[in-house]
């Protein structure tokens, strides 16, 4: 943990980030304080540090990205979580979404489908001491559903098409924050309002890497 540093710059972009990111309209104070706390510059290759606070999207491995921290913010508010809620995060990536939900006091249930880029992530986490509830390797689409129910579901890459799978594992009144459709996607939000009720909500158009189905 002492060779990940936090330096006083650091910090100070991050201020000026959160800044920016309410000028956007993020405004949940909660989710705000998240992004305060992690440090993303811990979540990037070392030649990408200095622009670790810029409002950008940048390569990570296995031709994945970490995603802009205004998706991050936007995301993270979308799903409406409380401390202590069952989320699972499908597509855990650079782990840098992970980090931000366990800073919200969520319990975390991640997978991810790149096995070059789960075994990076596991490392970082080893790292950091990072501690989700459960990370895997394995297919996103099938969710986690010898851990259902949720009382949210977060997938940071694009789906084709909504996977079925995951609205089933959603406790009543759980959220699913999805973005689906081809390059840009549309930012979809389910609410379980029943058995086999659902609220739908869309927010704009977005831009991810796809979900793909099958583990590697």
């Amino acid at each position: 943990m002492s060779t990940f540093v936090d330096a006083a710059i650091h910090q100070g972009q991050r201020k000026q980030l959160v800044a920016f990111l309410e000028e956007k309209g993020i405004c949940d104070p909660l989710v705000l304080k998240a992004l305060l706390a992690v440090p993303r510059h811990w979540f990037m290759d070392p030649g990408l540090v200095s622009h670790a606070y810029k409002n950008k999207a940048y390569p990570i491995a296995a031709e994945q990205t970490i995603s802009h921290p205004y998706t991050v913010a936007f995301q993270s508010e979308l799903i409406g979580c409380q401390k202590g809620d069952k989320v699972l995060e499908i597509g855990t990536g650079s782990g840098y979404q992970t980090a931000v939900l366990q800073a919200l006091g969520v319990q975390i249930y991640t997978i991810e489908r790149q096995r070059e880029l789960f075994k990076k992530t596991k490392r970082l986490f080893d790292q950091l001491r990072l501690r989700p509830k459960t990370f895997l390797l394995g297919d996103g689409y099938l969710g986690l559903p010898e851990e259902a129910p949720f009382d949210a579901i977060l997938v940071t890459a694009g789906a084709a098409t909504l996977p079925k799978a995951l609205l089933s594992q959603l406790k009543i009144g759980g959220r699913l924050v999805i973005p689906i459709g081809n390059d840009p996607q549309v930012m979809h939000r389910f609410t379980r309002t029943g058995e086999k009720t659902f609220d739908k909500e869309t927010f704009g158009e977005f831009r991810f890497v796809p979900l793909l189905k099958d583990k590697t």
